[in-house]
């Protein structure tokens, strides 16, 4: 999965010239937390609202609103942007994007093409919408949970068996994380699944496998083993 098919591409930029009000009212209206700063139609920074929470007058609650007006009016964007900002290309995984925010501690980033003209935007909210579909979480099925060998034939032997059951699978994941040697994590989603049926299936499936858990997203039934 690639940011150019889930970065929001309307992005709404701010000059650097521009007041830190104009900023307040640009992420207020649109409901962002980020602005990409243009110089002569280049990106030159990005001012987010915890830069503008920074830069706003530290005893406020003392000033009267004139006052506050008056300060925001007169600190341009590009006093308070954060310059060199991190971005990634349109080609770059999500996974590698997710990455890059979280080892860098922010939000989102420009999405940038091979001469630096910026395409899009890509936050963390993006990324949240592309995981929800990658695990078919929307088709409220079934999701099952599992600790198996780490040999050929292992995922399938279980896929089989749900299939059987004229279930269609939505997702597929599998992780070595925190499993023990030899062993993975497998989760597998599916839909269209009969409950009248599927306590025999989980029985099955706890014959032949280590399930660990299963979760009916539909009627929101969950059971731990």
């Amino acid at each position: 999965m690639l940011v150019k098919d889930w970065m929001s591409k309307n992005v709404i930029t701010i000059e650097s010239q521009e007041t830190m009000q104009r900023a307040i009212s640009l992420m207020t209206e649109n409901g962002i937390s980020m602005l990409p700063v243009m110089e002569d139609g280049k990106l030159v920074g990005i001012v987010t609202d915890r830069d503008i929470k920074r830069a706003s007058p530290s005893d406020a609650a003392l000033l009267d609103i004139q006052q506050i007006l008056y300060h925001l009016s007169r600190l341009e964007v590009g006093a308070i942007m954060s310059r060199y900002p991190i971005t990634v290309s349109e080609d770059h995984t999500l996974e590698e994007t997710a990455e890059i925010l979280l080892q860098n501690k922010i939000s989102g980033a420009p999405v940038v093409d091979e001469n630096g003209q910026i395409k899009g935007v890509i936050t963390k909210k993006d990324l949240f919408k592309a995981l929800i579909s990658l695990t078919g979480l929307s088709k409220r099925g079934v999701l099952f949970g599992f600790l198996l060998e780490d040999k050929p034939g292992s995922i399938k032997v279980i896929t089989d068996i749900i299939r059987g059951y004229n279930c269609r699978l939505a997702s597929i994941l599998s992780t070595y994380e925190k499993a023990p040697e030899g062993h993975r994590h497998v989760f597998i989603r599916a839909f269209n699944v009969d409950r009248e049926t599927l306590p025999k299936l989980i029985a099955e499936l706890r014959e032949t496998a280590n399930m660990l858990y299963f979760v009916d997203h539909r009627d929101d039934v969950r059971q731990i083993f």
